[in-house]
């Protein structure tokens, strides 16, 4: 029972982390999507690339942090596999960058190592809640 609490204890953490990340991003990107580019020093060169990074970081960014939220109230183990997915799907994408156009730059490599992490974090806590049940 100790172990089954730990787990979902570490579990709500992972997401409430997760919740926090994605959620900061959404919303530098709503407020002023040139910082969010700023980190990967690229200019935004027009009112369409603009428009572009809000949407896609900011407001899609949005929506999946709501979703984690209601994960995290509603069901746990749905977030961890959407987490899952979510995070490697983010590190194929790296790879396959890295295999069709080149070498990833720090920011790439230092993001492809956290985004495994992340996915490998929410297998792992899937693996764990299916070995002391649902949380």
């Amino acid at each position: 029972m100790n172990a089954q609490k730990s787990i979902k204890t570490s579990s709500q953490i992972y997401i409430g982390f997760c919740i926090l990340s994605l959620g900061y991003v959404a919303l530098l990107s709503l407020i002023s999507p040139q910082s969010t580019m700023d980190l990967v020093a690229t200019t935004l060169p027009n009112t369409d690339a603009i428009s572009s990074i809000r949407g896609i970081y900011g407001g899609v960014g949005l929506v999946i942090t709501l979703q984690l939220i209601y994960f995290l109230a509603k069901d746990i183990h749905k977030g961890l596999w959407f987490l899952s997915l979510f995070w490697g799907a983010y590190a194929i994408s790296r790879l396959i960058t890295r295999f069709n156009d080149g070498p990833l730059g720090n920011f790439g490599n230092q993001w492809i190592v956290i985004e495994s992490c992340f996915c490998v974090m929410a297998v792992v806590l899937i693996a764990l809640n299916n070995k002391y049940n649902k949380v």
